[in-house]
């Protein structure tokens, strides 16, 4: 991985580019009020959001997979029904100018073989390319990598950044319950690091369970799984030093990190208990080396904790639209303008400015 290869696949993905949520703690402001009042202090970004936290299942890779017999439309999830007229119109409301989307491919009959595997990345690929040239300047899109077979994770990484994706999504582990970190996963994270690019992780469900199975019955494992298994993967990624070995692979941890923020201080100090052992230094430093998406949403309650962690250069706004509803969002972001912990230029960083300097091609969409 010297620095010739480095040089022409940088320059190779440049020219692919084409293109407290209600919480009752504090009084926030309505949704139409955030998104389309005439008070919003100037520079503070706020009707020109980056969103760095965006589900979609392409309409025409649903059309393919079901004429392949993949997927059975009527019995997608909610959130697998993206259609770009009601995202557009959620993205005005929420003031969001670009959407960064992760492409999800939820077949629920398995591929024939691998040649239709690829058939069907090749499909959606495709299909978020032709969104974004439709749509110049709205839409971004994230390659999408499994962890459970790294040779096909790998072809798919490289085929969506040659395609123009800004970055890829992760998994936080694979069906072995191995977290990112581990080094089996070496080989990828060393292609990701050859393209200098970023990987923004996504939680799974706790090993053992389900959607259908849940941890604790009646509640949802989105509501504290998820933080959990971004806690794991992000402390099994420091343990492990990913971001040394990886030097030029950035890591966007979702949902302000899970319980990250908050277990830091005890991870500086039992951080030598683990093995290999660390050190409190190289904990503070690793919860400042991360970045951290505001899907929380933040809140007074969390907002000051995760300033004092990680910083505000760290911090990117992220809907999680649309598992999210469109009230879900507005309210959202109507927490995060009114936050009283932020200030005006912690506002322009983290609706906008972050996600510039972390994600360069997205200036010249």
């Amino acid at each position: 991985m010297g620095r010739t290869v480095l040089t022409r696949r940088a320059l190779a993905r440049g020219a692919a580019v084409v293109t407290a949520a209600a919480t009752g703690m504090f009084e926030v402001p309505s949704a139409g009020q955030a998104a389309a009042g005439d008070d919003v202090p100037a520079g503070d970004n706020r009707r020109c959001r980056i969103d760095v936290h965006h589900h979609c299942v392409p309409p025409a890779w649903v059309a393919w997979a079901e004429s392949r017999g993949l997927v059975d439309r009527s019995q997608l999830p909610w959130w697998a029904h993206w259609e770009v007229g009601p995202t557009l119109s959620m993205m005005d409301s929420a003031g969001i100018a670009t959407a960064v989307m992760s492409v999800t491919t939820p077949v629920t009959t398995p591929y024939t073989d691998d040649a239709q595997r690829r058939e069907s990345l090749r499909v959606a690929y495709q299909a978020v390319v032709d969104l974004i040239a439709a749509h110049p300047g709205r839409f971004a899109f994230l390659a999408q990598a499994r962890l459970d077979d790294l040779g096909f994770a790998i072809w798919s990484v490289r085929y969506g950044l040659r395609a123009g994706a800004v970055g890829a999504q992760l998994p936080t582990r694979d069906g072995q319950a191995r977290y990112l970190g581990n080094p089996v996963f070496d080989p990828l994270l060393a292609e990701l690091d050859d393209w200098s690019t970023v990987a923004v992780l996504h939680p799974t469900d706790v090993p053992g369970t389900s959607d259908e199975q849940p941890a604790l019955p009646g509640v949802p494992n989105f509501l504290c799984d998820y933080a959990l298994e971004t806690t794991r993967a992000s402390v099994n990624m420091t343990v492990h030093r990913v971001l040394d070995r990886f030097p030029r692979l950035s890591f966007v941890l979702p949902h302000g990190g899970g319980f990250l923020p908050y277990l830091s201080a005890r991870f500086e100090l039992t951080g030598e208990s683990t093995d290999p052992p660390v050190d409190a230094a190289l904990v503070r430093e690793y919860t400042r080396r991360f970045h951290y998406d505001t899907a929380a949403p933040m809140s007074p309650s969390s907002t000051p904790t995760l300033l004092a962690t990680a910083g505000a250069a760290r911090l990117l706004y992220g809907s999680d639209w649309p598992p999210m509803t469109l009230d879900q969002v507005l309210r959202a972001a109507a927490a995060l303008d009114g936050d009283p912990a932020l200030t005006g230029a912690h506002r322009a960083a983290i609706n906008r400015d972050n996600a510039l300097a972390l994600f360069p091609a997205l200036a010249c969409t």
